[in-house]
Parts: C-alpha cells; sequence; structure tokens
C-alpha cells in the first residue's frame, strides 16, 4: 500500500516555519510536535531563508520567554498528547509495524 502525499497550504507552511523561526526551538522538535518529517520543514525553512525578505514570510512576533505557568501547561499537554497517542488503537500498528 503507497503511502499518501500529502499537501499543505502556503499558509501552513508560513505560520510552521515562523514558529521554528520565532520560538527558538529546532527544525526537529517542531516537526515531531507537528507530526511532519524534519526533511519537509527543513526544506520549507531552508527556502524563506533563501528568499528575499518578504512580509510573508516574516514572522510577526518576536521570541519571548515563557512564564512558568505556559511551560507547565506546554509539558502537560506535550505528555497528554504522547499518552493520547499511545493509547490510541491504530499506535501499536504505527509503533510495530502490520
Amino acid at each position: 500500500m503507497e503511502r499518501q502525499r500529502r499537501s499543505f497550504s502556503e499558509e501552513y507552511k508560513r505560520q510552521t516555519v515562523e514558529l521554528v523561526l520565532s520560538s527558538g526551538r529546532s527544525v526537529t522538535s517542531v516537526a515531531k510536535e507537528l507530526g511532519l518529517r524534519d526533511s519537509v520543514l527543513r526544506r520549507w525553512v531552508d527556502k524563506v531563508r533563501q528568499e528575499p525578505t518578504s512580509a510573508a514570510w516574516r514572522p510577526t512576533t518576536q521570541a519571548t520567554p515563557m512564564s512558568a505557568d505556559q511551560a507547565s501547561e506546554l509539558a502537560r499537554l506535550r505528555q497528554e498528547n504522547e499518552r493520547l497517542r499511545s493509547t490510541h488503537p491504530t499506535a501499536a500498528v504505527l509503533r510495530d509495524g502490520w
């Protein structure tokens, strides 16, 4: 069975690249969180970095440190996300293969 190729809107790509550039997080970290291959996200980021600065791709926010409450909430949500992924009926299939 062939894997279906996903397509992403330019807006989604822009927002995802903006997340990488404004958050200071690694491409790998953001890609994993969003369920993307890091090579795909890295290509999007590289493309933006090679283009002349344009308003469409310029990050709209500056990276600001998270408050302790925000960091705590983010950690809680990541744990919950991982728990949900691991308990989903298809998780074993995805993890162990067919």
